[in-house]
């Protein structure tokens, strides 16, 4: 059982999370109104439950249901056998990680929650490995929409090369971020003292099988992954909703009237715009990094931190105001894939894995991988394509 520490009742902190607290309600009170603050805080919590919660979850059934089917009939431990080579020197994990690889590219972050909940899948890992599986879905969260939505842009030919060459800054970002959480994930669990503990499931080349008729693994496999599936969506509703209603709020803008006046109405997703004007001040050191055309540009990777569907939303206003080119799509697809909604999506993530204590760490690990995946679509777009 886990040794807690004790501290007075009252202590420092008690009043500085009051200080906090207060100074950040009274700041977006006076900027949004008290009763439009409440009102959106509510409105934004109840539509991400519905609309984001539930799609997660629905997410994680079908995901869930496909890994405890890929596993009954032995598919898992083909990609493992097949993959292992090369996942293992990059990624320094099994194979089998390919296919969260590929389900969350081909979905969302959380999908490869259900994948890494299935038995069938999980056995393959040691225990200081399962929770890196996080950064690695969440790199190519979204990946299939936001490469081919920047891809299409212009005329449907002349960014597909920019968005590509984003994909394989993602990946670069990926093997960073999941390689330094490795090294949180090592110390947490006490590698290399405690070997023996290591190893999440048995894995002798071996594995079971029912004594049933293959329509019924074929339902049992189905049915048992989506219930894993339901139990994971249970799991990601906290972080979600409150992450995310907190990153959104301090990340949107109110309504724009006809002269150009922000005004507050209380609807959902409304907010203060002040994670932006964090934006406009690092600016000055983000932009030689990325290579950004305009400072405006920032404002992309710092709204795909809250929702990377609403950060898509901008791209074609900003592409036909002539504020970015094929650099900055290459940029934004890698940091479109590598931070898609993470600090609203990692708390949530690292939860259903079990491992809330390492949320921090794996939201560190993953800016690093981010950076870098932005940082190198930046330089492979100057060292293939030119400026």
């Amino acid at each position: 059982m886990e040794q807690k520490k004790m501290r007075k009742s009252v202590s420092l902190e008690t009043f500085i999370v009051i200080a906090v607290v207060t100074i950040l309600f009274v700041y977006m009170g006076r900027v949004m109104g008290v009763g439009n603050m409440f009102n959106t805080l509510m409105k934004t919590a109840h539509d991400l439950l519905i609309n984001t919660v539930f799609f997660i979850m629905a997410i994680a059934v079908l995901t869930g249901a496909l890994s405890a089917l890929m596993s009954e009939f032995g598919v898992i431990a083909l990609i493992n056998y097949l993959i292992s080579p090369i996942m293992a020197p990059i990624y320094k994990l099994p194979g089998a990680a390919a296919l969260g690889v590929v389900t969350t590219f081909l979905s969302d972050n959380p999908a490869i929650i259900g994948l890494a909940n299935d038995k069938g899948f999980s056995r393959y890992f040691k225990d200081y490995q399962l929770p890196t599986l996080c950064n690695l879905g969440t790199s190519f969260g979204m990946g299939l929409i936001v490469w081919t939505f920047m891809g299409s842009l212009g005329n449907g030919v002349e960014f597909m090369k920019a968005a590509s060459i984003g994909v394989l800054g993602a990946v670069i970002g990926s093997v960073f971020s999941v390689r330094i959480m490795m090294r949180f994930t090592k110390k947490y669990y006490g590698y290399p003292k405690n070997m023996k503990d290591h190893t999440i499931g048995v894995y002798d080349g071996m594995r079971e099988i029912p004594e049933e008729s293959v329509i019924e693994r074929v339902l049992n496999a189905i049915l048992e992954g989506g219930k894993n599936g339901v139990q994971t969506g249970m799991d990601i509703i906290p972080g979600v909703v409150v992450i995310c209603t907190l990153v959104m709020i301090l990340t949107s803008k109110g309504q724009v009237d006809a002269t150009g006046n922000i005004y507050y109405t209380g609807a959902a997703y409304e907010g203060v715009g002040l994670i932006p004007k964090l934006g406009d001040i690092l600016s000055p050191i983000i932009t030689p990094v990325f290579g950004f055309t305009s400072s405006e540009a920032i404002a992309f990777p710092i709204t795909a931190l809250g929702a990377v569907g609403a950060a898509l939303g901008m791209v074609p206003k900003l592409l036909s105001e002539g504020l970015i080119r094929g650099n900055d799509i290459a940029v934004f697809t890698a940091l479109g894939m590598c931070w898609s909604g993470y600090l609203s999506t990692h708390v949530g993530m690292m939860d259903a894995l079990g491992v809330r204590k390492l949320a921090t760490k794996a939201i560190i690990s993953h800016t690093i991988g981010g950076l870098v995946a932005g940082a190198s679509a930046h330089f492979l777009y100057l060292l293939f394509i030119g400026s």
